[in-house]
């Protein structure tokens, strides 16, 4: 047996295992959930409008921007009640997924 094997302790139902971790699942990011305060591209696109400014009191479901993705407008809407702390896109703007849009307080 290999010396240089790192075992570790996996409990599951109440029996515990000893086993190894491949590179890649020990590498992994550990998950985050979603902040409800930023807004962010879920598919690569263009802005096609922005109908909020910073300082703007916003509702649950108002339309905060639009993004053209694979030939669809998709309205980007608030998901809480708050006000637009910072706008950081303009219309026109080609932007990636996961990059963040806007930011509400």
């Amino acid at each position: 047996m290999d010396e240089n094997i790192e075992f570790i302790d996996f409990k599951y139902e109440e029996i515990s295992y000893k086993t190894t971790l491949t590179k890649k699942f020990a590498n992994r990011t550990t998950y985050t959930p979603p902040d409800s305060r930023k807004v962010v591209a879920f598919i690569p696109g263009t802005i096609l409008k922005v109908l909020v400014k910073e300082g703007h009191k916003v509702k649950k479901g108002d339309t905060l921007l639009v993004l053209q993705a694979m030939k669809m407008d998709n309205h980007l809407l608030a998901t809480r009640n708050g006000t637009v702390k910072k706008v950081y896109v303009k219309q026109g703007e080609v932007v990636p997924k996961r990059h963040l849009l806007i930011e509400l307080k």
